[in-house]
Parts: structure tokens; C-alpha cells; sequence
């Protein structure tokens, strides 16, 4: 059931793609349905940003060209997947580790479609472990904030980003406040990026084809 909602994501967020448009592709593999149905109307598109090396390779490799985003400006839309949604379309995002350039593209987008199937919905944000990048030299320093909000941080030890830092993941938090965190988190020495997309939540959540 979970693999069908995914693939009904993604090919329902194709519905949202206007003629003519540079679309923000996200990552993950409900990502990657959006991508094949994307790649049946690339004739309508310019192009797509992309905001991993892995779904900059399934874009070319459908024959869909990636630009910079730095050359295109503002985006109209934006896909993405997510890895919790709380019933305020607020997120946890970074499963993958892509989350620092998806949420620039989130932000430099009007619209932030997020597809998801009915497993990554929850009342309270935090099941799912909060994923922060983070500069190398930063860790342990990030680590020791994190325990004295209650956290218990995990380095995702092996794992690079896509901008050359690393992952850690805090376990144990409900999320109440998740606008909050975010900018709390965001001012500690270190941190590139937090996984909570709150201050900038989707704008459309589908869980499976319906508008949640």
C-alpha cells in the first residue's frame, strides 16, 4: 500500500507543473515517481533544480535538463517528499541527507508541493529522528546542545552530504514547537542546516493522489 501511495504522489504532483516552468525537484523515492511522470511532459518544462547528485542523475537520465539555481531566480513550484508531516504541514525532512539545498529550494519557491504516502503522517513531529547537518569540526560541539534540550544526538557515521558535512540525528523529542526549534537549533555554531521544515511548511501535502 505504502509503494502505491508513493507512486500516486508522485504522478498526482505532475498536475501542479505549469507550461513553461523550472520545477524544484526534491529527493528520496517518492521523488523519483514524480521524476518518471515529469519525464512524460518535459516537453512542457525549461528545465528542473535539483537538490541532490542522486536526483540530478534521474533527471538526466530521463532526458530533463538540471540548471543552477543561482542562473533561474525565484521558482513557481517546488516537489518534495518528507519523512514526518504533522497535520500543519509542517515537516521532518532529511532522511536522505539532501536537506539543505532542498529547503533553498523550498524557500526560493511560491509554491512547495509535498508528496508523501498516509505512514509519514503524525499529530506531533519527532517520531522519526530530527536530522541536522552540520560542519565536521562542529559535531561533538552540536551534539552537547542537543543534550541540554533533551536530545540524545547519533552521528550518521559514514555519511556525507552532497555538500561535504556531516549528519547527525536527535532521538527522543516531541516536537511541540517545531517553528521554535528551528530557529533555536539554527543559531548554534556549526549547524548548516535543520531538518524541520516549519517556518517554511509545504503548501500542499498529497498523501497519495487526495490533497490532505
Amino acid at each position: 500500500m505504502t509503494s502505491n501511495e508513493k507512486r500516486l504522489a508522485g504522478e498526482a504532483a505532475v498536475r501542479y507543473v505549469e507550461d513553461g516552468a523550472i520545477v524544484g525537484v526534491g529527493t528520496g523515492s517518492t521523488v523519483a515517481f514524480f521524476i518518471a511522470a515529469l519525464a512524460g511532459i518535459k516537453h512542457r518544462i525549461h528545465g528542473a533544480v535539483s537538490s541532490s547528485e542522486q536526483s540530478t542523475a534521474l533527471l538526466r537520465q530521463h532526458g530533463i535538463d538540471v540548471l543552477d539555481l543561482n542562473a533561474t531566480g525565484p521558482l513557481s513550484l517546488y516537489v518534495d517528499g518528507a519523512d514526518e508531516c504533522d497535520p500543519h504541514k509542517r515537516l521532518i525532512k532529511g532522511g536522505g541527507a539532501a536537506l539543505t539545498r532542498e529547503k533553498i529550494i523550498a524557500e526560493a519557491s511560491t509554491r512547495f508541493v509535498c508528496i508523501i504516502d498516509s505512514a509519514k503522517r503524525v499529530d506531533l513531529l519527532g517520531r522519526f529522528p530530527l536530522p541536522i547537518e552540520v560542519i565536521p569540526m562542529a559535531r561533538s560541539l552540536v551534539g552537547r546542545e542537543i543534550v541540554k534540550r533533551g536530545g540524545h544526538p547519533v552521528w550518521r557515521d559514514g555519511v556525507v552530504t552532497d555538500n561535504g558535512n556531516w549528519v547527525i540525528d536527535v532521538h527522543g523529542w516531541q516536537i511541540t514547537d517545531p517553528v521554535t526549534l528551528e530557529s533555536e537549533l539554527n543559531q548554534i555554531p556549526g549547524v548548516v542546516t535543520v531538518g524541520l521544515f516549519a517556518r517554511r511548511p509545504a503548501d500542499i501535502v498529497l498523501v497519495g493522489d487526495k490533497e490532505m
